[in-house]
């Protein structure tokens, strides 16, 4: 009975150190670059992209369907 419960304490162990060591790693890589954790970015909507180009088209084309202006 005790050792049952020994036995489910590690192993309740081993799963918690399994499901929290990406939010450590990612805690650990955010502390080291001075609060960049994935490096130099650029700011959000200064960088073109094809896919935000099409879906604003879509976008638009739904509008207009619609004939919302």
């Amino acid at each position: 009975m005790v050792g049952d419960l020994i036995w489910m304490s590690i192993v309740m162990w081993l799963v918690a150190l399994f499901a929290f060591a990406p939010l450590g790693y990612f805690i650990y890589m955010y502390s080291m670059k001075s609060g960049e954790p994935f490096g130099e970015t650029e700011p959000h909507g200064d960088s073109e992209s094809v896919v935000l180009d099409v879906a604003e088209g879509l976008i638009h084309k739904i509008k207009d369907l619609l004939g919302k202006k």
